[in-house]
């Protein structure tokens, strides 16, 4: 067995952290309009974060994910159901995105309210995958279900509110 070289490492390491950037990125192009403008005229709960907050929190969480996905990458080979992992993991990410399409592109807080609640089902399916090929790449998961789960209250409040 040929042992990968730095490089190809490094590049893989790469990919795996602008994949979910990427995401983080496309949803931002539904966010920043309707953050200046729709979700200015919307009812929130007093606890909302300030708008600020959540650029540098998602960053974070999308290079948790990065990291995460690329140890399971690396562990691709051991386990037959790696396939199961990376499907998974696109779904979430999917599920992840349109929920900025639904909350602030579309304005349809209710249905985003139950979108978000599947996605933190995927969210934890997600990291107990993870989990079964690398026990920190599945804990790496865990500040973005955190995240997410406050989200969640977020939505709602914000649906009860409007």
């Amino acid at each position: 067995m040929t042992k990968k070289s730095p490089l190809s490492n490094t590049l893989a390491f790469l990919i795996c952290i602008a994949i979910p950037l990427s995401i983080g990125f496309l949803g931002s192009m539904f966010t920043m309009e309707s953050v200046k403008t729709w979700y200015t005229t919307i009812n929130k709960p007093s606890f909302n974060p300030p708008n600020w907050i959540f650029a540098p929190v998602w960053t974070t969480l999308y290079v948790l994910m990065g990291v995460a996905s690329f140890r399971v990458w690396k562990r691709r080979k051991t386990m037959e159901w790696f396939h199961w992992a990376v499907i998974i993991y696109l779904v979430q990410l999917i599920f992840n995105l349109m929920w900025s399409y639904i909350f602030f592109g579309l304005h349809q807080v209710g249905f985003a309210l139950i979108e978000i609640v599947l996605l933190l089902v995927l969210i934890l399916v997600n990291a107990f995958i993870f989990y079964r090929f690398d026990k920190l790449a599945g804990w790496l998961f865990l500040p973005y279900f955190l995240w997410v789960s406050f989200a969640t209250y977020l939505t709602y409040s914000i649906f009860i509110l409007n």
